[in-house]
């Protein structure tokens, strides 16, 4: 909710209860100098809590603001003897802001304080005629106000659910791949639900192997598994029907089974009926879960569902919200699944065509010259002094020829580069670097590279970029590159070394954005030992 706004109409409420003293004071009863006093400080808080907002100074905490406000309220009635006067209302005031701002479970908080003190304030000098019109004004009170509490939750419940549906449908990055993709979607999920885990098991149609794939939050952290199971080790997580949603929330105790189980919903009447109670809290003990939810699949090439296992208790909103995260981010995975299927073999088809371009525009020249070279050298007398030189450059040709062939033959192969090849690849051009140019560029990788191919393909080019600035831009000689998977994303650091005692602020340009096109971020530092360096962040 907008802060200035909200206190703006706090000033116009203790605003209007202060004018109306002076307006019509024999509605507030009797008067005393705590009446005046009471009301005139409300405005004054009300007041100093705007001029606050509209000067961009941070304000203390809303949930402080709107139980301040209750107590206000309950001074106001306590203070005005006569209970004909219709302050109780402002009640809603702070109801409505904590329903609003914090959700359901607050604003019945603050719906059952009001309620409470307006009571207890108002019990006081009361008769006995008087106290119907004190019950049912609490009634009220309490009524309207469970309602406003509802509706509060409501909004930020929807807000929470539309946030999260964004992400999801907004998460493919097809450079990462479609496991990348899935993981995130498990994670985004799993951290919306404050859950423990979240599982996903799949088949392809065609396939008798399930794919199961999980994301858990440990002590340690979040970790992410995948494994294959047969039908035998899947059973346990498809002993409902493919098509329900399920909900299972353990009993509070064997004496109350009705407030737990297994339930499943019709989806003809929007009914939720009881399933089988054994299966569920099989599932669950194998899952270690007090409560889980589940929810099909809507693929076109396989089947599937969906958990979240979690240590406290779901609830039916939470089933049914889950079934609309899998329809709405899995048909986006199967899409990019196909389009990159599709870009493989037009990438394939590509290779081919290049390949056999290759052959005859730049292997068979080189044929040729070997072959010239061949028939001058035979014509050579045996004394020519040209002939050494004639002899290397026909072993050079051969070997040039010999390159060719083999990086022609692994071009329409489809061969990718692994980590390894990455690696092999970035030293063969800091190699070329410091053989060219006399620059020592030393090439490093931490741990693992959880990188696809696509992927590594950019970051040789963004690496390789970085080394060629150094050689342009400055004039170092030497310089180091390192990468790193660390807590999702891939860092690439660029360093080199700086004579100069002062380095303007620049960001290369190029590789900002390469890194931005990946979803990533490229920065310059300055180390005081006189280095520079580039740093790029990808989220993989």
């Amino acid at each position: 909710m907008d802060t200035t706004m909200v206190n703006g109409m706090r000033l116009l409420l203790s605003s209007a209860t202060l004018l109306t003293l002076f307006v019509d004071p024999e509605s507030a009863g009797k008067l005393t100098r705590i009446t005046w006093l009471i009301f005139s400080a409300y405005t004054m808080h009300s007041l100093l809590l705007y001029v606050l907002a509209v000067a961009g100074i941070s304000l203390p905490q809303d949930i402080l603001l709107y139980w301040l406000d209750v107590a206000w309220y309950a001074l106001i009635v306590f203070s005005t003897s006569s209970h004909n006067n219709l302050f109780f209302l402002f009640f809603f005031f702070a109801i409505l802001i904590s329903s609003f701002q914090r959700g359901f479970e607050e604003g019945a908080r603050v719906t059952l304080a009001s309620a409470g003190l307006f009571a207890a304030t108002a019990l006081f000098g009361e008769t006995d005629a008087e106290l119907s019109r004190l019950l049912l004004r609490t009634t009220f009170l309490l009524a309207l106000g469970y309602m406003i509490a509802y509706w509060g939750g409501s909004a930020i419940t929807q807000r929470g659910h539309l946030a999260l549906l964004r992400d999801v449908s907004q998460l493919s990055n097809p450079r990462f791949g479609v496991d990348q993709t899935i993981t995130s979607v498990l994670e985004k999920t799993r951290s919306y639900f404050k859950a423990r885990s979240c599982l996903l098991i799949m088949q392809d149609k065609g396939t008798r192997v399930w794919s199961l794939r999980s994301v858990i939050h440990t002590e340690a952290g979040v970790i992410h598994t995948s494994s294959l199971l047969s039908d035998d080790a899947a059973s346990p997580l498809l002993a409902f029907p493919p098509d329900k949603i399920v909900l299972y929330n353990q009993p509070p105790g064997p004496w109350l089974p009705w407030l737990g189980g297994a339930r499943m919903l019709n989806m003809d009447n929007g009914r939720w009926l009881r399933h089988d109670d054994a299966a569920g809290a099989s599932l669950a003990e194998l899952l270690e879960a007090h409560a889980f939810i589940s929810a099909p699949l809507p693929l076109r090439n396989g089947k599937g569902r969906l958990y979240i296992v979690s240590a406290t208790s779901l609830s039916k909103t939470d089933a049914l919200f889950l079934s609309h995260i899998g329809a709405q981010a899995f048909p986006v995975i199967e899409n990019i699944e196909l389009l990159d299927r599709l870009a493989s073999q037009a990438a394939s088809r590509e290779r081919e065509k290049m390949a056999r371009d290759l052959h005859d525009t730049a292997i068979q020249p080189y044929i040729g010259l070997r072959h010239g070279l061949a028939a001058l050298r035979n014509e050579a007398t045996p004394g020519n002094p040209l002939l050494p030189e004639l002899d290397k450059l026909i072993i050079m040709s051969g070997q040039v020829i010999t390159d060719l062939r083999s990086y022609a033959r692994t071009f329409k192969n489809g061969q990718v580069q692994s980590e390894p090849e990455l690696l092999v690849a970035l030293r063969r051009q800091a190699t070329q670097i410091r053989e060219f140019y006399g620059i020592d560029i030393a090439v490093q990788i931490e741990g693992d590279l959880h990188i696809n191919d696509r992927l590594a393909a950019e970051v040789f080019q963004i690496v390789n970029e970085g080394m060629s600035n150094i050689r342009k831009h400055t004039s170092a000689r030497h310089g180091a590159v390192k990468l790193t998977c660390v807590q999702g994303a891939l860092h690439i650091s660029i360093d080199n070394e700086c004579a100069a005692a002062h380095v303007p602020d620049f960001l290369p340009d190029s590789l900002a954005e390469r890194a931005a096109a990946l979803g990533g971020a490229a920065r310059v530092t300055h180390s005081t030992l006189g280095n520079t360096s580039v740093q790029i962040e990808i989220p993989i």
